[in-house]
């Protein structure tokens, strides 16, 4: 018998429409830019996000511990306070052609708190992953998202085990998607016919469509997951003929760099005929 399903899934059907940093192929990613856009233009279900603590102990949203690869700045964003990353440019390192130009330069783009992301989009589901494995992220994440009514709305997780571990310990009536070394033992295991780990603390399965060439998900794939009461979220799937692969296998959500493109074929395929 499958455990109850965590607030956060309930009333949802496959496929969900989820824009990947927001959208990270039109947008500056991690940005309310990219999330407005892909919220207002392309009527994603749910946006897919990073974290990170600010030297101050902000939650702000950011793929990588350093400040080169999307914006003005250099170093540890764990370095910097909020107002600090205030100044920066979040935009300034976005090229939607292969660095020939730089639209969002100068456009006022910044990093968000997580608390704005969540307040600019009320009722909205995320998928917020925790990257750093510091002290205390796992307690600031925790009194904010109750500060903001918001634990019913997030599903949560690390790539680290060590992190996903304590969040769940301290969030245990949370939607928690598997970390790393357990969603591998997972999905291993039911590939290879043999039974899964049982682990009651995860419940999503946030997981790439590929391992090399190896095609991870199927219909049986998702059958044995349903079975088990896990939902099945893929990335970053940005190929239109995947796209609608994956759609009429019934995967639970697709995280796409390209909403635009997946709701082309989700518009696509609903309608008759």
């Amino acid at each position: 018998m499958s455990p109850p399903l965590p607030p956060f899934l309930r009333g949802l059907r496959p496929t969900l429409h989820i824009s990947h940093r927001g959208g990270a192929a039109l947008a500056p990613e991690n940005t309310l830019d990219a999330f407005r856009q892909a919220v207002e233009r392309y009527r994603t279900d749910m946006l897919e996000l990073d974290v990170h603590l600010t030297r101050d102990g902000e939650v702000v949203v950011a793929h990588d511990d350093t400040l080169e690869r999307c914006t003005d700045a250099t170093g540890p964003l764990a370095a910097l306070t909020l107002a600090e990353l205030r100044r920066v440019d979040a935009g300034f390192g976005f090229s939607p052609d292969e660095g020939r130009t730089f639209p969002f330069r100068g456009q006022g783009a910044r990093i968000p708190t997580l608390r704005e992301v969540l307040r600019a989009f009320p009722g909205l589901r995320l998928n917020v992953e925790l990257k750093p494995d510091v002290p205390g992220i796992e307690e600031a994440f925790a009194q904010l998202l109750k500060e903001e009514d918001a634990l019913e709305r997030v599903c949560m997780g690390s790539e680290q085990d060590t992190v996903g571990e304590r969040l769940a310990a301290r969030l245990p009536d949370a939607c928690h998607f598997y970390p790393r070394d357990a969603l591998a033992a997972f999905v291993i295991a039911l590939r290879g016919g043999d039974t899964p780990p049982e682990d009651l603390r995860f419940t999503v399965l946030d997981m790439p469509l590929y391992f090399g060439e190896i095609r991870l998900v199927d219909p049986s794939f998702l059958r044995e997951c349903a079975a088990r009461g896990k939902w099945v979220n893929v990335w970053t799937v940005d190929d239109p003929a995947e796209m609608q692969r994956l759609l009429q296998e019934g995967v639970g959500g697709i995280m796409t760099d390209r909403p635009d493109l997946l709701r082309q074929q989700m518009d696509a395929s609903a309608k008759p005929g």
